[in-house]
């Protein structure tokens, strides 16, 4: 009698609007290489992002503006091959896409194809629809992010909480709108309002995904570095940690180093 394996039902991005649409909530977190991307797939989160913040939890640059579309690319490939339930989008990295619609058409197709990612995400409102639109004609789905936007933080100058004036308020839920208009599937709202927030999810009809946006969205992303305390020094206050691995990593390295200077390592049942 053969054994088959259970069937595993793939997230798509039309699964993610019915989870809007009868209200659950949607679970999104990064990853960056195969062995995470297996765990977070094998716990169940709906959605996994390779995002640009590689630049900083593996890299180590202070901002996400270094990293490149073939960096990117190599850390979505990796992902890709461990997943097989949750839907996985890649960031269009910082000068791949704001140059012109053709560029970022470009940028997209390459992450598609050499990836083997299920759809791009790229920052901006009324300035990117041309190029989402562009994107979307090639058959690729684009998520959009607005409100604290990292690439353009040296326009902004600070991580502060953004659109908390009423002018720019209204134009961030007008780019949620213009962007669902130009076909997006869903948005990334990043530290902004919580009583915004709450009103983008009710205006537009695609799936609403905060990450320091409150509770009134459809679904929540987080930095998995940040969630599992492997980074600690990035704090902020959205963020909750579910664990301190910097502490557990560092005791058992710890633990290691010891028994190899102590000769406890390896010990008989450990040769051959």
């Amino acid at each position: 009698m053969s054994v088959h394996k259970k069937a595993i039902k793939k997230i798509t991005t039309h699964q993610l609007q019915e989870m809007k649409n009868r209200g659950e909530k949607i679970s999104m977190l990064t990853a960056y290489d195969f062995s995470m991307a297996k765990l977070v797939d094998a716990s169940g989160v709906d959605v996994i992002l390779v995002g640009d913040s590689a630049s900083n939890v593996m890299a180590g640059h202070e901002t996400t503006l270094p990293i490149t579309l073939d960096q990117m690319i190599y850390h979505a490939s990796a992902v890709v091959r461990a997943v097989e339930r949750a839907l996985v989008i890649v960031d269009i990295p910082f000068g791949s896409y704001q140059g012109n619609s053709s560029e970022a058409l470009r940028s997209s197709i390459r992450i598609m194809k050499e990836s083997g990612g299920h759809a791009v995400k790229m920052e901006g409102g009324a300035e990117i629809q041309e190029s989402v639109k562009r994107i979307l004609s090639a058959g690729i789905p684009v998520m959009g992010h607005l409100g604290l936007t990292p690439q353009s933080i040296y326009k902004f100058g600070t991580y502060t909480v953004r659109a908390k004036e009423e002018e720019e308020a209204e134009k961030l839920i007008e780019d949620a709108k213009i962007l669902e208009e130009c076909g997006c599937f869903s948005i990334v709202l990043e530290k902004i309002p919580a009583q915004l927030a709450k009103r983008v999810a009710e205006e537009v009809n695609i799936p609403i995904i905060g990450i320091g946006a409150g509770p009134y969205v459809d679904g929540q992303v987080l930095v998995l570095h940040d969630l599992l305390g492997i980074t600690t020094e990035f704090k902020p206050r959205f963020l909750r940690q579910y664990a301190r691995l910097d502490t557990i990593i560092t005791e058992a390295i710890g633990k290691y180093v010891g028994d190899v200077k102590n000769v406890d390592f390896p010990n008989e049942d450990e040769m051959y």
